[in-house]
């Protein structure tokens, strides 16, 4: 097959409706990949380019905020969308959602502002999180910060950059839907993007390793052809998503034409690890699922037995889990549908606030979280007229290798009348426990960003109240989000880190990056039931507190036996502290939370 010429323009369309064109050019362009036959897997090798940050002057390209027209990433590319039919209702159950508690499980840590308005909208924000620093990506932008916050490099992922992340491997001035995540396996960050040109019918999907765990130096980087040929029509690639696991890298994303209307499902691209690491040369594989849409990698911890992914169903009580097994040797992709609690879709636009209605889109999967057989994921439906967040955490079993993929709990993020809860993004840690982040606005008030949690000890599909992280500074209209993000920090594998978008004013967006802890919050006077004290014929003081509760499982209370504070883990509901020996009275007391009780004099006889 010949390749092509590209004669390159980009545009994007302004506030004011005009239209600039930028950068004509020409390049060769490499044939299709074609995955018109079902079941089809397709390779292609790819070189890296070597590109060293620290060449970058200056360092801070891109820290202040944009004041220049903004471009939608939606008007620059192929007129493209989905059927949007109701989807089949599916077969009725009686599974029910767990909703919220009273409780705050959402304790707060770090705060700071990330990456402000660059000049396109809206800025697709994801965060990851290494042992020492926090990178950021949005379009088209990234930035590196100290987990205290101080940005310290920051550049355009386009040409426009001087020069842009990744200009140096053959990119133009259209880099957009970048992802970026933290590999605890390898230790490195990995950054994918988009490219796509439909005047000249071109597509790529970028992708950048970093050599350790400092993004601060040298990055691998590799520009790969992503034009896909279905029968006789070419698509491109959209929504991507991006994730991992033991042996690869992976990407995923919609399948549209680059004219004339039409998808083709969505494609699977795997990318093997081991030659990334060092800049060789990658051989990627291809694969495509003509019936499913807006698929999530899994973010993989433990030992998967295969590589998964999750999306929406074909209907309204299930959810489909994908597979690659053998994915670097003979990929093959299955695909299981698992019951779930009923749901809707929303509509587009269908969120208020005082700035007008923002876009939640349309039900799709927000983030996908794999860990020691535990698969968790969420998206937005539409229930009691208002958006709300719904939550679900799947057991994979043995699949796909035997049985089924189960589901353990959900949830919905709903906090009554007239309240929308969107862009769920959720994560576990080590302990088992679950940290989400959503957006939240209702008609009478702005945009935010809301975070809570569950411990692993909470009653099935119930999360802590919302905790608010970032308020926005006035209303908004428009795409909003695309999503929001969350991570968990390999330095504790306890900490949750997420960022999502806040609005500075109408057309004018800021990202927040928070840390936050799930526990059950300080234990206060109102969560004592009883407190019982005595001692035994050896002279043993026992100390029970009993609590109203299982919400502070794994959380302390101070007790007193005689003169020395001991400090008490709460197990389940009661919190239990032994002393030996003794004779005559002596005193017991609770001393944190203090005054909650009065003290208990017991006769040691």
């Amino acid at each position: 097959m010949s390749k092509r010429t590209r004669f390159s323009w980009s545009s994007f369309a302004l506030a004011a409706g005009l239209v600039v064109q930028v950068n004509i050019y020409a390049q060769s362009v490499e044939p299709a990949i074609d995955l018109t036959e079902g079941g089809a897997v397709a390779r292609t090798t790819f070189e890296a380019t070597i590109f060293d940050t620290r060449t970058v002057e200056p360092q801070l390209q891109a820290a202040a905020r944009w004041y220049g027209p903004i471009g939608q990433v939606h008007d620059h590319l192929p007129p493209h969308g989905r059927t949007k039919a109701e989807i089949d209702p599916g077969p009725a159950n009686n599974l029910r959602p767990g909703g919220l508690s009273d409780e705050v499980r959402a304790t707060g840590g770090e705060l700071f502002p990330g990456i402000q308005q660059t000049r396109w909208s809206p800025p697709d924000p994801t965060l990851a999180v290494g042992p020492e620093y926090v990178v950021e990506t949005v379009n088209s932008t990234l930035a590196f910060f100290t987990r205290q916050g101080q940005m310290t490099f920051s550049v355009a992922l386009d040409s426009t950059g001087n020069p842009g992340f990744f200009e140096e491997v053959g990119a133009g001035d259209f880099v957009v839907d970048p992802r970026v995540l933290y590999d605890q396996y390898t230790e490195r960050f990995v950054i994918t993007a988009i490219e796509v040109y439909f005047h000249q019918g071109e597509a790529a999907i970028d992708i950048a390793v970093s050599d350790d765990s400092d993004p601060n130096g040298i990055w691998y980087k590799y520009r790969t052809d992503a034009v896909i040929r279905v029968g006789n029509k070419d698509y491109w690639l959209d929504y991507p998503a991006e994730g991992y696991d033991l042996e690869a890298f992976y990407v995923s994303g919609n399948l549209f034409t680059f004219s004339g209307g039409g998808t083709a499902g969505v494609l699977f691209r795997i990318f093997e690890k081991a030659p990334m690491l060092i800049g060789d040369p990658v051989t990627v594989a291809d694969l495509r699922d003509g019936g499913t849409s807006s698929v999530q990698a899994a973010h993989c911890f433990g030992s998967p037995q295969a590589a998964f992914f999750a999306s929406h169903s074909s209907n309204r009580t299930s959810m489909e889990i994908h597979a690659i097994t053998d994915p670097v040797g003979s990929p093959a992709l299955v695909t299981a549908n698992v019951t779930v609690p009923l749901y809707s879709l929303p509509a587009r636009y269908s969120v208020p606030n005082l700035g007008g209605m923002i876009d939640s889109l349309d039900g799709r999967v927000i983030n996908v979280h794999w860990r020691d057989g535990n698969l968790y994921t969420g998206h937005p439906i539409w229930s009691g007229g208002k958006n709300v967040a719904r939550w679900y955490h799947f057991r994979t079993n043995n699949w796909p290798a035997s049985g089924s993929p189960t589901l353990v709990q959900s949830g919905n993020i709903d906090e009554g009348a007239g309240v929308h809860t969107f862009f769920p993004a959720v994560f576990s840690n080590a302990a088992g426990d679950v940290g989400l982040v959503v957006a939240k606005s209702s008609a009478d008030t702005v945009p935010s960003i809301e975070v809570t949690g569950r411990k692993a000890s909470d009653p099935p599909g119930q999360m802590g109240a919302l905790e608010q992280v970032k308020l926005s500074d006035g209303g908004y209209g428009g795409r909003y989000g695309d999503y929001f993000d969350i991570c968990v920090d390999p330095a504790d594998d306890e900490t949750f880190w997420i960022n999502g978008e806040y609005a500075n004013g109408p057309y004018d967006w800021g990202t927040w990056i928070s840390s936050f802890t799930v526990g059950g919050g300080e234990v206060i006077c109102e969560d004592i039931k009883k407190f019982k004290a005595k001692c035994r014929k050896n002279g043993t003081i026992k100390v029970v507190v009993k609590l109203k509760d299982n919400s502070h499982n794994g959380d302390t209370v101070t007790i007193g036996i005689v003169r020395e504070a001991i400090e008490t883990v709460i197990n389940g509901k009661k919190a239990k502290a032994r002393r030996c020996c003794f004779n005559g009275l002596q005193p017991t007391s609770l001393l944190k939370p203090a005054q909650c009780v009065d003290p208990i004099m017991v006769d040691c006889k």
